[in-house]
């Protein structure tokens, strides 16, 4: 249906304005005089020619399905019905391509899909971790407490993931920018002091021969360098694409000095999260260590996960393949089975995954105090260590005279 911009006044004269989806002009006029609003001017939205085109349609954030999750438990906590809360979701949507989305879904619950059904078209936005929730409060009549849950879930992995981007930004940045320093010295300032060294004749010292020779090496070969980073960027892009590739890459991550420790803290907080979360809200253990598998982001978290998998279905504990494994803490094993012999396993993965949301804070904090120095250490060595080596001739040459 078409969209149609009004402007109007309300019974105590003062001037509104909005947008509805109707039929025609007629049936807006009848919807406004309905609200109390006595319509000035309706005119139909013009289309929005881009809106075809996907890559510059707005992208759905996290923090989207977030607000939307949380304002959803909000009106069905409230007593009102799942269509009703879709449509006043719908109406208030400022993001053009979560508006889209949300239509379809109360188009889909309208035609008799369950809200899991018709979220599951969108696996990108909503994955199966939050569907399979959905279906579960669906099924035991407490949507909005899952709701509420699948919120408070996100956020703190949401955080949680804020913190690993923030930890690995810092070097990363500084690397580049060194980088993008020595080239720019290396190619357009050492040639300058290289020609003014032929001028003045006489052999240069070690670590000035040193620079001068790297320095023609970068000028002569710098499209070679490039087409060779670019190549050796795809073939390594094509290699972890493979099985093969990601099992190498995701274990060595894992062993990493400082970086892995905290990767794999960030991976047991984030299992121990999802499990706590989905096992509360009734969704089946099997079921629910699929999901996890399927979510963990590294692929030798996701063999140990799905190991325990498979132990359960023999009819093991979880305590014991998980330990078998060699990639969780054995605290976190052990805990594991004392919340299984006792009967709260949500309970004790909560706590594990509070607990290790704050080992990953204190890690990030450790490892932005240890980067710090030895990015400075390696800047000042690096470029220092060139200003010195093109210097060195001019103090050499000042003491001969």
């Amino acid at each position: 249906m078409p969209v149609y911009l009004w402007v109007g006044k309300n019974r105590s004269d003062v001037t509104q304005k909005g947008q509805i989806e109707a039929a025609s002009e007629d049936a807006v006029k009848a919807q406004l005089i309905r609200q109390k609003i006595t319509p000035t001017k309706i005119k139909a939205k013009p289309k929005d020619i881009f809106e075809n085109v996907a890559f510059l349609q707005p992208k759905v954030k996290e923090r989207d399905i977030i607000l939307f999750a949380r304002q959803f438990s909000t009106m069905i906590d409230a007593g009102l019905p799942i269509i009703q809360c879709l449509d006043i979701l719908y109406s208030q949507q400022a993001n053009a391509t979560f508006k889209k989305m949300l239509k379809d879904i109360k188009e889909s619950v309208e035609g008799g899909a369950t809200l899991a059904e018709a979220l599951k078209k969108f696996p990108k936005q909503f994955d199966s971790l939050f569907v399979n929730m959905i279906a579960a409060g669906e099924a035991g009549g407490i949507l909005d407490a899952i709701l509420r849950r699948l919120a408070a879930y996100m956020e703190k992995a949401a955080r949680l993931k804020s913190q690993v981007k923030g930890a690995m930004t810092y070097p990363i940045v500084t690397l580049i920018i060194a980088v993008v320093v020595l080239a720019v010295i290396l190619v357009f300032v050492i040639p300058v002091f290289e020609e003014m060294f032929d001028d003045f004749g006489g052999e240069l010292p070690v670590p000035t021969q040193i620079v001068v020779f790297a320095s023609d090496m970068l000028k002569s070969k710098i499209v070679y360098i490039i087409v060779g980073l670019i190549l050796f960027a795809i073939a390594f892009k094509k290699f972890h694409s493979t099985e093969r590739g990601q099992d190498m890459v995701d274990a060595l991550l894992l062993k990493i000095p400082v970086f892995g420790s905290l990767l794999r803290k960030v991976a047991v907080a984030k299992f121990t999260r999802t499990m706590s979360t989905m096992l509360a809200s009734g969704v089946a253990i099997l079921e629910v260590l699929d999901i996890v598998a399927k979510t963990a982001g590294n692929r030798t978290v996701e063999k140990a996960i799905y190991s325990v998998r498979s132990g359960i279905a023999e009819g093991r504990t979880m305590a014991d393949p998980l330990a078998e494994s060699g990639v969780f803490p054995p605290m976190v094993c052990q805990m594991i089975g004392v919340g299984e012999s006792t009967g709260a396993l949500d309970a004790m993965l909560e706590k594990i995954a509070d607990f290790y949301d704050e080992e990953v804070d204190q890690a990030v904090d450790n490892l932005t105090a240890l980067i710090e120095p030895f990015m400075l250490v390696f800047l000042g060595v690096t470029i220092g260590g060139l200003v010195i080596a093109m210097y060195l001739p001019i103090f050499k040459m000042a003491g001969a005279v």
